[in-house]
């Protein structure tokens, strides 16, 4: 077997509403070989992959495919099958696959698979390609070192904890998402003109200067002094002599860290002897030259997390720690705690691995222990001196405890450096109780703060903090502009520019995509046939675009599916038999199916041709609740006519005129060979191009003398509509 095309589908497609891997393979001398014709091809497949035998397949249940394979079934489904499953066992689950023949080309197969990650997904499909191959050959592959490595592949392009959880939160609210890049995770939430970024936790109204103070801790402390916040004493240093001196001036125990490092990095507490300063001093300079030292603050580590001018959560963070057994040493507890799936690597999980490293040999030193002591039942030992979840820390929430007083003391700690998402981190001995009665202090201001800990806390109330932030970015709105999709065999352009060109008319900058290239607000910014996935994104992506007219053509959905996920207006002008035989296009009820994308992803409205059958029958196929509209060159078409009954709302042609009509209402718009584009109403493929823009603008929103301003001014010629109906003078 081999790899003849392989392409991912990024958005919906004419297989799924999700992104799809499509490959096309040739299974070469295992063509019209099936699961039942290698000896102990089953019994094999599932001894290597034992979770193959709950695959559903096409009978729906659980055990279908373990059927299908005891039955008999070919080579390319099975590739499907186990492509599938190894993505989920990498980690990142997925269940919808399908495969088909080619046609006309014997032994190659088209086999569809969704996705998550599409690196794992490339790497499953050829992973697969060579077990089923191996076991056709009636060999048994060892296949646990290539999985290996799909897990890392999965890990290393895998979305944080964090970044996830404001993901989910948009997801549900409906906000799109679209990931700019794979290593820096930075995210675009929402589209056009209503977009902003996402990178970790931080937004994209985060002030970088905010970021910077937030990262310089001096600095931070200055200005929260500035503001009245209570913060430790404490000095900036470069040598160690200078940290001792500090030490001694203060007269108490300090906290020795670094000036500008974070997640808990080179932090010493409670130092009191020089030999303690000295070993603290060298750990933190290994994250920064400049050094701070300051009064150590008693009490218990909590974190509040601030977004927008609200206290979403708060939490107690607890350091790592292992309970003493009696039997085991300190690191065989800590390789248990450890082994808590709940714990991973950095930030992939809930909870961070605990490291023994020679930080937290020094923080077991301290009390009278090492990593081989065995510790007595029930006594607990700390692992760190601070209580990051970064560094295996735990958290318990208590956002229901915080009094006013320092709920606004932690909004003015925020405010003043100027950060929309901020993690607070204060030291006192009691959160319950005011700061100010207790000696408690704010000891840092963090930018990109983790949201692991409020999102899933080991005890206590989970707060939705990905939805907190949000709430902060987009207050009620779900981020989106409108969308009109215009697809169609033949039309599309003309249409694409006429609802365009009305919709700049009534003031909103206006992205397009055409054949003749891609629009912002009238400048044509790319040039030639742009009615593909990249284009349509690079409307989307575009803070300049408050609507986008997307024009949408067969080639684009078929190649790379819909940049977007829905639209609010889908229209489908006709269709014909053009553009057959390619991508298994082959029929006209094939290209009905591709045009039926488009329809699929309306959230708000479909326009449709009553004059054309294929177009009439995705009527049938829509969402519940999704309004249809057609239009129509007759208005004595019965399905005109019928919808007309049934209180539908459609567009239609009738004595020269363009008819809007809601049920028995009718609102004769303007006369047809008025229309520039209707060559003095000769152009009667232009005059229903128009009727269908006029139905999509309705839809839309817009009013009657807005639709009647846009057509009745635009000029199909040689500028606005290229080699369309125009008229040259010679």
């Amino acid at each position: 077997m081999n790899i003849i095309e392989q392409r991912f589908l990024r958005g919906p497609n004419l297989y799924a509403t999700t992104p799809c891997l499509l490959t096309v393979i040739d299974l070469e001398q295992l063509d019209g070989v099936a699961s039942t014709a290698v000896t102990g091809f089953t019994d094999n497949l599932l001894a290597l992959l034992p979770s193959l035998g709950g695959h559903r397949c096409s009978v729906g249940q659980p055990g279908g495919f373990l059927r299908r394979l005891q039955d008999g079934t070919y080579m390319a489904h099975v590739v499907e099958h186990v492509a599938l499953e190894l993505q989920c066992l990498a980690g990142t689950p997925t269940g919808f696959g399908r495969t088909r023949k080619v046609h006309g080309k014997p032994g190659q197969y088209r086999v569809v698979c969704a996705y998550r990650i599409e690196q794992v997904a490339e790497r499953a499909f050829a992973l697969a390609l060579e077990i089923v191959t191996t076991l056709a050959r009636e060999q048994k592959p060892d296949i646990a070192e290539p999985l290996d490595a799909l897990r890392r592949i999965a890990d290393r392009y895998a979305i944080g904890t964090s970044t996830a959880a404001i993901l989910q939160a948009a997801r549900r609210r409906g906000i799109p998402s679209l990931r700019i890049t794979d290593h820096a995770n930075l995210f675009q939430l929402g589209w056009g003109s209503r977009q902003q970024y996402l990178q970790a936790t931080m937004t994209g109204v985060t002030a970088n200067i905010a970021v910077r103070i937030a990262g310089n801790k001096h600095l931070t402390k200055t200005l929260l002094e500035h503001a009245g916040v209570p913060v430790p004493q404490g000095s900036t240093v470069t040598t160690v002599d200078e940290a001792l001196h500090v030490a001694r001036r203060m007269g108490v125990a300090v906290t020795i860290k670094p000036l500008d490092a974070n997640q808990g990095k080179g932090v010493t507490t409670c130092c009191t002897t020089p030999e303690e300063i000295y070993r603290a001093f060298d750990h933190a300079q290994t994250f920064s030259r400049n050094i701070i030292v300051e009064r150590f603050i008693e009490g218990r580590d909590y974190r509040v997390l601030v977004t927008g001018d609200k206290i979403a959560a708060a939490s107690w963070r607890r350091p790592p720690c292992v309970t003493g057994d009696g039997v085991r040493t300190i690191a065989e507890l800590v390789d248990i705690e450890n082994a808590d799936p709940a714990r991973g690597p950095g930030h992939a999980n809930i909870l961070t691995r605990i490291a023994l490293d020679p930080h937290a040999d020094a923080i077991v030193a301290k009390q009278g222990y090492g990593f081989e002591s065995i510790i007595p039942a029930g006594i607990a030992i700390a692992l760190r001196g601070n209580a990051n979840l970064s560094t295996g820390g735990t958290a318990e929430d208590v956002t229901d405890l915080l009094p006013a007083e320092t709920r606004d003391i932690c909004l003015r700690a925020a405010r003043k450096i100027g950060l929309d998402v901020a993690g607070i981190d204060i030291v006192c001995r009691d959160i319950a109780l005011p700061l100010h009665a207790q000696q408690g202090a704010i000891i840092e201001v963090n930018a990109a703060p983790g949201i692991r800990m409020h999102q899933y806390p080991s005890r206590g109330q989970p707060r939705d903090a990905g939805a907190a932030i949000v709430e902060s970015m987009f207050g009620v709105s779900d981020g989106r502009i409108p969308v009109i999709a215009v697809t169609g065999t033949n039309g599309k352009t003309t249409t694409s520019l006429l609802i365009a060109h009305t919709t700049r008319l009534a003031g909103l900058r206006t992205g397009v995509t055409t054949t003749e290239g891609v629009f912002i607000d009238g400048k044509r910014i790319a040039k030639g046939d742009c009615t593909g996935y990249w284009s349509a994104r690079s409307v989307l992506t575009s803070p300049e675009v408050d609507i986008a007219v997307l024009e949408t053509a067969r080639g684009g959905i078929l190649k790379r599916g819909l940049a977007f996920d829905r639209c609010d207006v889908g229209i489908v002008l006709n269709v014909s038999a053009d553009h057959l035989g390619l991508d298994g296009v082959e029929t006209v009820r094939d290209l009905a199916r591709v045009k039926f994308v488009v329809a699929r992803c309306a959230s708000r409205a479909v326009v449709l041709n009553a004059d054309d059958r294929h177009c009439v029958g995705m009527r049938t196929r829509l969402k519940p609740g999704i309004e249809v509209v057609y239009f129509s060159m007759h208005p004595e078409n019965p399905v005109l006519l019928r919808h007309l009954e049934q209180n539908g709302r459609a567009a239609y042609l009738q004595d020269n005129m363009l008819v809007l009509a809601n049920g028995t209402r009718r609102h004769a718009l303007l006369r047809a060979d008025s229309m520039p584009v209707s060559l003095a109403g000769h152009a009667r493929h232009n005059i229903a191009n128009a009727l269908a823009a006029a139905a999509g603008l309705m839809a839309a929103g817009f009013s009657h003398p807005q639709i009647v301003a846009g057509l009745e001014s635009f000029v199909s010629d040689g500028k606005n509509n290229p080699l369309r109906s125009n008229i040259f003078s010679l």
